[in-house]
């Protein structure tokens, strides 16, 4: 337990002391900030008739209501999280290679296990925050942009599907840490992360998006748990797909040589 904490907090110094937390913050604001400036398109139909293309992406989305707003929030963290997530994966576990620190950081006197424990929980709560913060001032823009048709039960389901599609994304993270680990650096992690959307899309169009680990959270963040879509087998497949991730992980750390 003690290396554990170690390792655990050795993980936060370093994050404290890079500029990819800062980064990663700024990009939780700004994303739900542009999701507001297209609601505030939607509802001044004069300011988007001078704006082009723009007006014409705005008006994909229908009503400006919160019921709408909400959904944009949830599929956003449900797609672009799961780039950012990747992201910060592949930071957490590649940096050691490309800042080629990684056989100082095994000649420390802890385990193997618990370096790779303390990154992925770093993982975690660093995503966790980020779709808190997401969520928090998407909300606020909301407000600001005066978005319609607020109600308290909109909002509590709206904040219930937008927590288990954060929880979905976020245990997709660790094949990107096995990516990371086993491409020792950030290229192959991202490289899987843009396939993996990739191959999503076209797995959507196929029909096969509630079988496909990746598709899953998208799929969920559009239709919920209401839709037949949505059922045990697909949790299932994402939570063994987060298994297989994190097994495959510890055993490269902990048998890969890794001079």
């Amino acid at each position: 337990m003690r290396s554990i904490l170690a390792t655990f907090w050795a993980e936060i110094l370093k994050i404290r002391k890079s500029r990819i937390f800062l980064m990663s913050l700024l990009i939780s604001f700004f994303i739900p900030l542009m999701m507001g400036f297209l609601m505030f398109v939607v509802k001044n139909p004069e300011l988007s008739s001078k704006l082009g293309i723009v007006s014409t992406k705005a008006s994909m989305f229908g009503k400006a209501d919160w019921p709408t707003y909400f959904g944009l929030l949830t599929e956003g963290i449900a797609g672009i999280g799961a780039l950012g997530f990747a992201f910060v994966t592949s930071w957490v576990f590649g940096r050691e290679y490309s800042d080629r620190t990684v056989t100082d950081l095994l000649a420390l006197p802890v385990s193997r296990s618990s370096i790779v424990l303390s990154k992925f929980m770093v993982v975690v709560l660093w995503c966790a925050f980020l779709s808190l913060i997401f969520f928090v001032f998407g909300l606020f823009v909301g407000v600001v942009v005066n978005v319609s048709g607020w109600s308290g039960e909109i909002a509590l389901l709206a904040a219930n599907r937008f927590a288990v599609t954060s929880f979905l994304t976020i245990l997709l993270c660790t094949p990107i840490a096995f990516f990371a680990s086993y491409g020792r650096g950030y290229l192959p992690p991202m490289g899987f992360a843009i396939a993996t959307l990739i191959a999503a899309q076209f797995i959507g169009i196929l029909g096969l998006a509630p079988y496909f680990p990746w598709a899953i959270p998208v799929t969920y963040s559009t239709v919920g748990t209401g839709s037949s879509q949505i059922g045990v087998i697909s949790f299932g497949i994402l939570f063994i797909t987060c298994i297989v991730g994190c097994l495959a992980t510890f055993a490269w750390w902990r048998f890969a040589d890794q001079t």
